[in-house]
């Protein structure tokens, strides 16, 4: 049986592999996307272990309203991506900060 400390400790582990892999790699906007839904799957993680141990189902509805947002998130996200990739020719983060009209 998988007790609440056990599953805290790996729902820190993602979150600082999460936090690494923002502060590690700054030029490629993907993968900074996928380490900010890594962040909030492990948030879902801590959410699902309490509401399973402390037999309360709100934890598991929060993680709905935040799987919500999440794909939503995405799919902005990409969206917003492939137009300036087709503008740009590039998805390299230096290269993204200037705007002109």
């Amino acid at each position: 049986m998988i007790d609440l400390t056990q599953v805290l400790l790996l729902a820190a582990m993602l979150f600082c592999i999460s936090v690494a892999g923002i502060f590690i790699n700054r030029k490629n906007i993907i993968i900074l996307l996928m380490c900010i839904e890594l962040m909030l799957l492990s948030v879902n993680m801590n959410f699902i272990a309490f509401a399973y141990f402390l037999n309360d189902i709100k934890g598991q509805i929060f993680v709905f309203f935040i799987l919500t947002v999440a794909a939503a998130e995405s799919a902005i996200g990409l969206a917003i991506l492939s137009v300036l990739f087709r503008n740009r020719n590039t998805i390299n983060v230096k290269d993204l900060d200037t705007m002109k009209g």
